[in-house]
This record gives C-alpha cells, structure tokens and sequence, in this order.
C-alpha cells in the first residue's frame, strides 16, 4: 500500500490535467523518488489514481528506460556512451568506473551500494564524457575524476561540480549574456522581457499569427516545416480547445542547444509560448521535457510559478483578460518521443508508439483537440519577432532560412559548445568559433546523428541553411555539428549509429525493429572481423528498403546516415570481409 501522503501527491498531480491519465508518468516518477523502483504492488493503486488498467500501467513502467520495476544500486551510475560521448573520451571513463567498483555494465555491487549503466544521448555532447548519478549530471568527466566521484559517493557525499557549456552569440537573440544561475522573472524584465507579450495582447490575433508567418520562422527542431504556416492548419471555428506543446525532449544525439535556453533563460521560452498560445487560441500548453533533465525542469517550474504570481500567466495574463497557463511534463527515456504525435501519446500518459498520419495533431492532436507542437527554440524566437516586426527577423539570415540558429559543436573540436549565428553563416565560420578541428578532419555531421554525414570535400564551402545543406546532400537538422578526424574508423561509427537506433526503436514498425537489429547484427559482424561477401550489400539494401516506410521518420533516422557512412566510406567496409 502507498503512503497516505504519497496518494495525495499523486492526486494533485492527477487533479492537474485535463485528464487524469496524463498523470500517470508524474505518477511513476513520485512513486520511484519514494522507493528507488516502483514496486508492483502499487501499481493497482496507481491504475486507480490515473484512471487507466494495471495492463496500462505495467505497459508504460516497462516501456521507459529512466524507470525500474526492481531494486538497483543506492547510486546508479550511467555512463553516456553515444558517439560524441566515444569521440569524446567516455571509453575511458566506463573502463575505469568498472575497474574501482569491479562489476560490469548492467551489474550492481554487492553491497548494493552502485549500479553501472551505459546509457544513450545525455544531451551532454558538449561537456562529455558525462556520468548520471541518479537525477544528476557529473559532466566533463576524466578517469581521474570519477575515481574522486566514487570516493565521495561511498560517503555518501553528492560533491558539487558544476561545468558550464561553452557558448557564444553573434546574435544575441537567444544567447543572451546570463551568469551560471537561471534568469528570474525581474532581472527578465529589466532587459524589456515580457513587452513582447504586451505587445501582441494589444493585437487581434490574427495579426500576430501573421507576423510569424511573415518573419518565414521555420521550425528549429529538424524539419524546417514554417511554423506560421503550421499555425495554420489549426481548423477555424472549432469548439474543442487548443492545446500549445512545447517539444523539449532533446534527444538527438549531437544536440544539446535546448537546454541552454531552459536552463538559464527559462522566461524567455515562457514568454514565447504565451505569445503563441494567444495566437493560436491555446489557453494551456505544455513543456514537454526529457526526463534526464530532472533539474532543468525544476527550473522550469519555478520559472512557471513565478509568472504565475505576477500575472505572466493564469486566468488573467498581464490584465487583459486572456488565459494562458503552462504545466511542464516531464518523459522518461525514449527517444521517439521527440516525434510530435509520439510525445501527444506519452502526454496522454500512454507508451510513446507514433500515430498514424493523417490526421495531424493541428485537427486530432492532444485528448483528440487542435494540437500545436513547436521546439523549444522556435518558441523562443517568438518575442523578437514582435517585438521588432518579422522584417527585422527576415533580415538576419540568407534567403528561405531566415532568423537566428543556435549550433551545437563537438566531438573532435578543441572548443565544443552552442553558438548563435545567423542562418546561413559558413561552417568553417563555426568551425573556427570552436577552436577549430583537433587532428585532421575526416568528415563532419551538420544535422544531428540523422543527418547524411559529409566528407571534407563535401562539407568545403557549405553554408548553414536549408538550402544549401540539401544541395550538400545532407540536411540541417537541429543543428548539431559532430567532427569526426581521421583516428576514427567510419565502420566502428556506423555500428554505433546503428546501435542507437536499435536501441530507441518502439517496436511498433516492422522495418524499423527488425531492420535496425539485422543491420547492427552485419555491421556488428564486420566490425568484429567476421564480415562475409555480400554483407556491406545487404546494408545498403536495408537501408534503401527502410526509408519511407515506417509511421515516424525513425526508420529514416537511421537509413539515411548510415547509408551515407557506407557508400561514401566504402573501401573501409569491404576491406573488413573475409
């Protein structure tokens, strides 16, 4: 049985949303914070709280990686093992956590005391390696400085090291200068935060939503898709309510530039969705955050209550009589849960399995309403764009690609970090911001992990914009740069790839369960020497089967890089079969 204070917990988060059901992931993150795991035995009062089966709610506590349904170690160590964390050092660092505890990956001491994991994209990729203690990261990691880590965590001491990104803003849009603490509601306003707001109340509608469709913003979280135009769809004259989403479930590996806006400038992600959702009718919106970023969101919702007691948001934003609240959601591990009608799934408090399109979410999206879903950075270009009027924004920029762009850099970069420049500026522009390449450069990522790696003869004289990414053969993506020199074999890259997608599928698609599996299985294989005649063949053939044929674009997620890898790093993958 629960807790008597447990059950009113959970009973006020429930109370919270629109329907019960969606508590049912906060549900699970309280009942973990009180035992470590979620024991079965509460799961029938869980059901009852939520209002869903025990079915449902066992099917949710074992889809998501971040909970347990069993005992582990009092301190849980994850070890960030994606490609910029590898390229980065984290090999080193998994080595030897493993050697001063003497267990493996997936193993606990036994005393109980730590468990070790090795675990997907930290959103960490500028600060790696990066070891999760519990809710807490450990980031710029040296095999030195973990043996101190575990020293002080055997007495029972959390030691306090905090790393701080390395950021730089041409633009100074969305990096604005902030210390190492979260910018509060006051300091926010001084610097003429919220007038945005004030601004677009004093407008009908309408004309705000034009005025985003005018600055040519296009979405910051790897489609491109113009967010006015997306506005747009939402049906006229509908009496089911809107509902505003805020994607904040970073997951790409090679990105991380979210967070920085979260972290340390939370109004001005705030003040962005309460512009939009007066725009778009929405009276309540959601952040809908990954749940590694336990910290972040605490930050979030201190943030929330702030604008809360002063009138930011409520049933009454600014005086005028428009209602805009914001409740910040937190996942719990699943990658395609960055896939819009995925996260509406998980918000609803169910497993994060893709929809079916159509319908989209802006007619059948969340609790089956008129659903706006935008990106974290696409909503914090939002105020400048009132502010100054969108033919200020369409000046920065180059031609369809307007705006600033926030870029992630790392992997094999003497300076990794966030940088703001306009859109359009040259790669070895960023290149140089980050201290330029450490070695000799191979080839380079410009999108995120799914995007088209490029060559060097490829990546000369790109500039990062839409267009020119796709007339480069690759795409934009969210942004995240990975460098990658030439002490990296691009067959060992591809496993890894591959390995991720594997890992993250939900199962639900047949072509990208079993395809990613086969396809790991043969890189696996000739990685490991064992290649045979025909196996870099049947890579390619998946990889062209696959695309195109799964309900989210997982499938070409995976397809599209790893095919990149193979074709334009041939000689390195023949060269590994018997």
């Amino acid at each position: 049985m629960m807790k008597s204070t447990l059950r009113k917990q959970i009973e006020s988060l429930a109370a919270g949303y629109p329907r019960r059901s969606s508590a049912l992931i906060p549900a699970l993150w309280a009942v973990q914070a009180e035992h470590g795991y979620v024991p079965r035995d509460h799961v029938p009062e869980l059901a009852e709280l939520t209002g869903v089966t025990d079915a449902h709610v066992y099917g949710v506590l074992t889809y998501y990686t971040m909970f347990h349904d069993k005992p582990i170690g009092r301190y849980h160590l994850q070890v960030d093992t994606n490609i910029p964390a590898t390229l980065m050092g984290a090999g080193a660092v998994l080595e030897r956590i493993g050697r001063v505890l003497g267990i493996g990956e997936g193993e606990t001491t036994p005393d109980g005391m730590f468990t070790l994991s090795c675990v997907e994209d930290l959103a960490s990729c500028a600060t790696c390696p990066v070891v999760q203690v519990n809710d807490r990261y450990y980031e710029a990691m040296t095999p030195e400085k973990v043996e101190k880590l575990i020293e002080n965590l055997r007495k029972d001491i959390l030691p306090d090291w905090p790393v701080e990104t390395k950021c730089a803003s041409e633009c100074r849009i969305l990096l604005r200068p902030r210390g190492d603490q979260p910018v509060g509601l006051a300091e926010y306003r001084r610097s003429g935060g919220y007038g945005a707001l004030a601004k677009a109340l004093s407008l009908p509608r309408a004309d705000v939503q034009k005025m985003v469709k005018d600055s040519y913003l296009r979405g910051r979280g790897g489609a491109g898709f113009p967010t006015g135009v997306k506005w747009g769809f939402l049906p006229a004259g509908s009496e089911k309510p809107v509902y505003l989403i805020c994607n904040a479930d970073e997951g790409e590996p090679g990105t991380f530039k979210d967070r920085q806006i979260m972290e340390f400038d939370p109004h001005l992600l705030l003040e962005g969705m309460a512009i939009s959702g007066y725009a778009t009718g929405a009276e309540l919106g959601f952040i809908y955050i990954r749940g590694e970023f336990g910290w972040i969101a605490q930050r979030l919702e201190r943030a929330v209550v702030e604008a809360r007691n002063e009138g930011v948001l409520g049933g009454n934003v600014l005086g005028k009589g428009v209602r805009f609240d914001v409740i910040v959601h937190r996942g719990a591990g699943a990658y395609v849960c960055g896939e819009e009608t995925a996260l509406i799934e998980s918000l609803e408090g169910k497993r994060g399995n893709p929809r079916l399109k159509p319908p989209f979410p802006a007619v059948v999206g969340l609790y089956g309403c008129p659903t706006v879903v935008n990106n974290v950075e696409t909503l914090a270009c939002v105020p400048h764009i009132v502010a100054k009027g969108p033919e200020a924004f369409r000046a920065i920029g180059a031609p369809n690609s307007a705006g600033p762009k926030l870029f992630g850099v790392s992997g094999h970069v003497m300076k990794p970090g966030v940088f703001e420049y306009p859109l359009g500026v040259p790669l070895a522009t960023v290149l140089e911001a980050a201290g330029g390449v450490r070695g000799v450069l191979k080839a380079v990522i410009v999108g995120g992990l799914s995007a088209p790696i490029l060559t060097v003869d490829e990546a000369r004289g790109l500039n990062l914009d839409y267009d020119s990414c796709v007339k480069h053969g690759t795409m934009l993506g969210s942004g995240g740069i990975v460098v990658v020199n030439d002490t990296v074999g691009m067959p060992a890259l591809a496993l890894r790839t591959i390995e991720f997608y594997a890992h993250e599928s939900c199962g639900q698609c047949t072509p990208c369960r079993e395809g990613s599996q086969v396809i790991a299985k043969l890189l696996k294989r000739l990685v490991e020497g064992r290649g045979e005649a025909g196996d870099v063949d049947r890579v390619l053939e998946l990889c062209a089967t696959i695309r195109g044929s799964t309900l989210c674009p997982t499938g070409d997620a995976f397809a599209m890089p790893v095919q990149a890898m193979v074709s334009k790093f041939r000689g390195e993958f023949d060269a590994l079969v018997r």
